[in-house]
């Protein structure tokens, strides 16, 4: 399962620990969260947070993951159309410029991938910035603000990633 290559082969140029202090250091304005009423906004901005961290490990290996929270996406939506504040962002961030493909519309390159694939390298980017003993809040964050139609990702699918990382770690 070669979801993302390894740390070792990983892009040169972004560094997560840039990334961690940049997202940190992000202030998210009244208008990011126009289209975006779930409450508890506390939770979705950690939300929102854990996936631009997530960005970073995927931007390194140059993969596309998947969005887990319908939240989240219109929480990025809003900080997207914060245009200056955006790219400023994303190049304290990442070094460049971090794009938005919604499904369906990814970038011109092979095949779209299933959502499935993209979300299983979600989880692995996540094992590749998430602090010890941090829970990923992204995985079931729909259901617990009430999103009508929540996205996720099943706790079995995040249990069978993690388990192959493990069996890979352990070589």
């Amino acid at each position: 399962m070669a979801l993302l290559r390894s740390r070792a082969a990983a892009r040169p140029g972004i560094d997560l620990g840039r990334v961690e202090s940049a997202v940190a250091a992000l202030e998210l304005v009244e208008p990011v969260f126009t289209t975006c009423p779930w409450q508890p906004r506390d939770l979705v901005i950690t939300g929102l947070r854990q996936w631009l961290r997530c960005c970073g490990a995927a931007l390194r290996d140059d993969r596309m993951i998947g969005m887990p929270s319908h939240a989240v996406d219109e929480a990025w939506h809003g900080l997207i159309l914060c245009t200056e504040r955006y790219a400023e962002f994303c190049a304290a961030a990442y070094g460049r410029f971090l794009h938005h493909y919604p499904d369906g519309a990814g970038p011109r390159r092979g095949e779209p991938e299933p959502m499935e694939r993209q979300l299983g390298r979600t989880v692995v980017a996540w094992s590749l910035v998430a602090r010890p003993g941090e829970r990923c809040v992204l995985w079931d964050l729909d259901t617990v603000v009430g999103v009508q139609r929540p996205w996720g990702v099943c706790a079995d699918q995040v249990a069978a990633v993690e388990s192959e990382l493990a069996r890979l770690a352990a070589g």
